[in-house]
């Protein structure tokens, strides 16, 4: 489904990314994890365009990402939960979802899968979305991302600043997404969620991918992990 091959982004002469190649398959949750600056946030607005490779390949299903606009990318069936939610705050709740509809063509009655799954947006579609309280705003994040039909699900963070029972939340509508079919991409920094949610886990460590496997090879290998990500398992 997702394709990166050899890819390698800079900021001005700044090089973040260094030959970045892993894939998502279908129906796969595939996590990210590294410590801060690792390369994690720059490596999914690379797949979106809105930091532009230098060189390498960006497939999505065959299609080229790199020669897209980042506003084609979504019609593609992409969709992008920013970190820090990236909600229009002085939009309605029904306003924002109406957004990732709309963008892509598709029609209102989209919403409706992203009220199923969070049923409290339903009660404040005329609220101003930047009254609602932190947990409330990534839900519609992720509802307006789902809005948009999506095959592949990118998300950066969605855990930050959330706490535990919601932590949970976001894992149990993930794990619902993915049943399905939706693949989904995601940046953590939590090695516990990670763990509990991804088929497969990246490492990042200095803008390369320095490990790769499933839970249970991260578990075996906690000697590399801790090496990489400076943390106890």
């Amino acid at each position: 489904m997702l394709l990166l091959e050899n890819v390698n982004a800079f900021y001005g002469k700044s090089q973040v990314l260094h030959d970045i190649t892993f894939n998502v398959g279908d129906s796969e949750i595939v996590t990210i994890l590294g410590r801060n600056g690792a390369g994690k946030t720059t490596t999914l607005k690379s797949i979106m365009n809105l930091v532009r490779p230098r060189s390498g390949k960006i497939l999505f299903n065959g299609k080229d990402l790199t020669s897209m606009a980042p506003h084609e990318i979504p019609r593609l069936g992409v969709a992008y939960v920013s970190q820090g939610k990236g909600i229009f705050p002085n939009l309605t709740v029904q306003e924002n979802l109406l957004v990732g509809a709309l963008a892509t063509d598709h029609s209102r009655d989209s919403i409706e899968s992203a009220l199923h799954l969070f049923p409290v947006l339903g009660e404040k579609l005329r609220q101003i979305a930047g009254t609602l309280s932190g947990g409330e705003q990534q839900m519609l994040a992720i509802g307006r991302a789902l809005a948009i039909q999506p095959k592949l699900l990118i998300m950066d963070e969605p855990t930050e600043g959330l706490m535990p029972l919601l932590v949970q939340s976001v894992l149990d509508v993930t794990k619902h997404i993915n049943s399905s079919g939706v693949s989904v991409l995601i940046v953590e920094q939590k090695l516990e969620v990670a763990m509990k949610l991804a088929t497969r886990v990246l490492i990042m460590e200095n803008g390369s991918i320095k490990l790769v496997g499933e839970p249970k090879y991260m578990t075996e290998n906690r000697d590399l992990v801790l090496k990489h990500l400076g943390i106890k398992m």
